[in-house]
């Protein structure tokens, strides 16, 4: 590994070329980050750094010797804005992940600027969004269950009804068969994605269920002869005696 001329022994340089006379070595994962000097880290000392987001100000506790990946996990605890999204500014640089405050001549009240990265703001507002829609989709869909339940309580009514040898009104199985496939029409215009496509599907085959149910029972129904209705009427007359008494 190539090592250059420690910063800490750059007296008298300027700023950027102490920050380019760095030594670096190779952590476990594969992470690249500048050498740190003989001092042990746990006697490194701790500084508050004040951090600007736009209107807003944030004093943080943080070891010196941290790195700037380090403070924006303390940030994230302070704006919920994920690392990732996170560009920190000192001294007009953006500084990366695997630099340490120290080093890059961060010190105790040193202002470091904040900015949220336009490309993940981006990122989170159309995730927002597909949020959002999933959502609307969950609450129509449910809409339809509920709707649905309805139908397949009147369905199951019926079906009682002829299996127990009782005629149905034609007109009240093709108007609930009308109901059934404008409820399939609803459903199919419901925009879905991720879990409330599965829920989609179980919906339009209870639909469909229901459908074939009833033309089931259409044709059983109309196999069902109504109850006899006699329009003959028997007439009852007193009897009438030809005999007649004669009352003095």
């Amino acid at each position: 590994m190539m090592k250059r001329s420690s910063l800490r022994g750059g007296v008298g340089k300027s700023l950027a070329e102490m920050e380019r006379d760095v030594e670096w070595e190779l952590r476990p994962g594969g992470m690249l980050v500048q050498k740190r000097g003989e001092q042990s880290a746990s006697l490194a000392p701790i500084f508050r750094v004040r951090v600007a987001y736009g209107a807003l100000r944030y004093e943080i506790s943080i070891s010196s010797q941290s790195t700037f990946g380090e403070l924006k996990k303390l940030v994230y605890s302070e704006t919920s804005l994920q690392p990732e999204e996170q560009k920190l500014v000192f001294r007009g640089k953006e500084r990366g992940n695997n630099e340490y405050l120290d080093i890059s001549g961060v010190k105790d009240r040193s202002k470091i600027v904040l900015i949220e990265d336009p490309t993940s703001r981006e990122r989170r507002h159309i995730e927002m969004r597909r949020k959002a829609k999933v959502e609307s989709a969950h609450r129509a869909v449910s809409d339809v269950s509920v709707e649905l339940d309805t139908f397949a309580e009147q369905v199951s009514t019926i079906d009682k009804s002829i299996s127990s040898g009782k005629k149905v009104a034609e007109l009240q199985i093709t108007t609930l068969i009308e109901m059934l496939m404008r409820l399939a029409i609803k459903l199919d215009g419901i925009s879905v994605g991720g879990d409330a496509d599965a829920q989609k599907n179980v919906q339009a085959k209870r639909i469909q269920k229901c459908v074939e149910t009833l033309d089931v029972l259409k044709v059983a129904n109309a196999g069902i002869q109504p109850p006899l209705v006699s329009t003959d009427w028997e007439t009852f007359d007193p009897p009438c005696s030809t005999k007649w008494e004669i009352f003095d």
